[in-house]
């Protein structure tokens, strides 16, 4: 059985202004996992965190229970029997920009690797301590914008418009908005708003997780990929997102992007 410390009861965890819980009403949370020892701890231990939980056991009951009652953050386990935790993930991203964080029992860089890649914006691995739990769920649910009065960034000819939550890529004579998750928005507003300096990689996981992850890289150049698939001409040789190696990233200037 997976052991979780029950900490002190904390006050509700209250969402960032533009999020799906209303003012002062506590931050919904869907665990799924196919392990009801597991679904029991986790309940107990983010209750006492103050969050309201829910629970599902397969990735069919998860998908029923999100379409009936909307949550802020779903704790996804990738194991599941019938649909995989995978495939609930990529139809979950596939919906919108609804917050996950998978919960793997393992931490081999391929199976993290597989779940980023299908659109988590986080991961914990079992035993999940209580607290660190906690903190990166109210790290998802506060970035709902970045926090800059910039009304219009550009790095190429993509335009970033942070107030709005709006990305448009100006390209061959015409103009499409981009869809991308909070968490590639907040990576791609934080790379504009440098104007071309170099972001090291500490830095950007702590601007856009908010959070220390101590080293671990897999989650940046995970998204990094993600973000280049969506807004570059060739995500294998990009010009807007580029590579500082040894230190970071920086966003191209124009006459990179027009190169």
């Amino acid at each position: 059985m997976t052991s979780i410390p029950r900490p002190a009861r904390s006050a509700p965890v209250r969402c960032a202004a533009g999020g799906t819980t209303a003012p002062g009403a506590r931050t919904r949370v869907l665990v799924v996992d196919d392990d009801g020892r597991i679904r029991q701890a986790l309940s107990l231990a983010l209750d006492d965190e103050g969050f309201a939980v829910s629970t599902a056991s397969s990735g069919e009951e998860a998908m029923t229970l999100l379409a009936r009652d909307p949550v802020d953050t779903v704790l996804l386990d990738l194991m599941l029997p019938g649909t995989d935790g995978l495939t609930v993930c990529r139809r979950l991203r596939a919906r919108g920009d609804l917050p996950i964080i998978i919960v793997t029992a393992r931490s081999e860089s391929a199976e993290v690797i597989a779940g980023l890649e299908a659109g988590a914006d986080d991961y914990v691995t079992k035993p999940v301590v209580a607290g660190e739990l906690a903190a990166r769920i109210r790290a998802l649910v506060r970035r709902r914008r970045p926090d800059t009065a910039a009304a219009t960034l550009r790095i190429g000819d993509v335009e970033v418009r942070p107030d709005e939550g709006v990305v448009r890529c100006h390209r061959d004579g015409g103009t499409a908005d981009v869809h991308l998750t909070r968490t590639e928005f907040r990576l791609l507003v934080e790379l504009a708003v440098a104007g071309g300096k170099v972001v090291t990689r500490e830095d950007l996981l702590r601007r856009v997780w908010d959070y220390d992850y101590l080293g671990d890289t897999r989650l940046l150049d995970v998204h990094i990929r993600r973000l280049r698939c969506k807004i570059e001409r060739d995500p294998d040789h990009p010009a807007l997102v580029l590579t500082v190696r040894g230190s970071g990233y920086r966003a191209a200037v124009r006459a990179d992007a027009d190169g």
